[in-house]
């Protein structure tokens, strides 16, 4: 078993990548190589291999799969505020991108299974209460577009047969180790990462903000499960919302306040930014994900759950 992952060095790649070390088998074989691709180097000891390139230019992809991976992660990305504040690049990475790997795929001729991380920003207002998994997917802003595209991509080309694809619309993941990066939902994150290290935060948004979220691991754990998923039971509709807590910022800091004390908490500072919100207002806040948890995907119930996945992963307090 061959598994290729596209955009390996960032923070989810990095942690799938450890997870299928740590198995050391997918769909019931051993993992003989982990092929990891990004912009940047990944972090890989023989056999597996780290490569370095740009997936939208020529034969990049094509070389990627002269390795004949039979399972790709496809994670490589621009993030939705860099992909809103830069049009070429996001178009370039998210579309580009995406349309060769599946191209150079299709050209290898052997149909492997494709995750694609695709994300909940394919979905625009007005917006009921919770989003039903038949909601038509009409995005307002380039993030989603892109990703929309990808999808309608994805599920064409297993249509006819060129790959077994399945696309995950992703909730957004918290609490994101490390620094933070372009996206506009990064504050989630970096009111609790940045107050449990001793950091102010700045909020963008109102505190009743209600937002539905999954930790890292739970997101592994979504890359996993699609890889090994029977797709017959998925049908034709190959692109599905995810589970997660939906929770307000209030709850948020309640949370990291019952976690590490009002004095950590006091540590976040509503400033608020007029182009986050504008972003974050185009997103929708609940989703029912029935499809999704009836073919058994599954994440955290509570943010308490979900900072607690933070503690123990990456803080390493249990």
């Amino acid at each position: 078993m061959r598994v290729l992952i596209t955009g390996a060095a960032g923070m989810i790649g990095r942690k799938l990548t450890r997870a299928l070390l740590g198995r050391g088998a997918l769909q019931g074989r051993p993992i003989s190589q982990l092929i990891l691709h990004d912009i940047v180097a990944a972090e890989a000891t023989a056999p597996h291999l780290a490569l370095v390139g740009d997936l939208a230019a020529s034969g990049t992809a094509a070389g990627l799969m002269r390795h004949h991976p039979e399972v790709i992660f496809h994670l490589a990305g621009v993030v939705s505020g860099e992909a809103e504040a830069n049009f070429d690049l996001g178009y370039r990475v998210n579309v580009d991108g995406t349309r060769a790997l599946f191209d150079a795929i299709r050209a290898a001729g052997h149909s492997p299974r494709v995750v694609y991380a695709s994300t909940t920003a394919v979905f625009g207002g007005p917006f009921p209460e919770e989003i039903p998994d038949d909601f038509a997917p009409t995005p307002h802003s380039s993030y989603g577009a892109q990703k929309l595209i990808g999808e309608a991509l994805l599920a064409d080309y297993s249509r006819r047969g060129f790959m077994d694809g399945i696309g995950l619309r992703l909730p957004t993941i918290c609490v994101r180790p490390g620094k933070a990066n372009k996206a506009a939902s990064s504050f989630f994150s970096a009111i609790i990462r940045e107050p449990l290290n001793r950091l102010p935060a700045d909020l963008p948004v109102p505190r009743d903000w209600l937002h539905t979220m999954a930790s890292p691991r739970a997101a592994v754990g979504f890359f996993l499960h699609a890889a090994e998923l029977d797709l017959g039971l998925v049908g034709l509709r190959r692109n599905l919302t995810l589970p997660g807590a939906a929770v307000t910022v209030a709850e948020q800091i309640a949370a990291l306040t019952r976690a590490a004390g009002a004095d950590v908490a006091r540590l976040i500072r509503d400033v608020p930014d007029p182009a986050v919100w504008a972003i974050v207002q185009s997103w929708p806040r609940r989703f029912a994900a029935t499809r999704a948890k009836a073919l058994g995907f599954r994440a955290e119930a509570s943010f308490d759950e979900i900072l607690q996945v933070y503690l123990e992963d990456d803080l390493h307090r249990v």
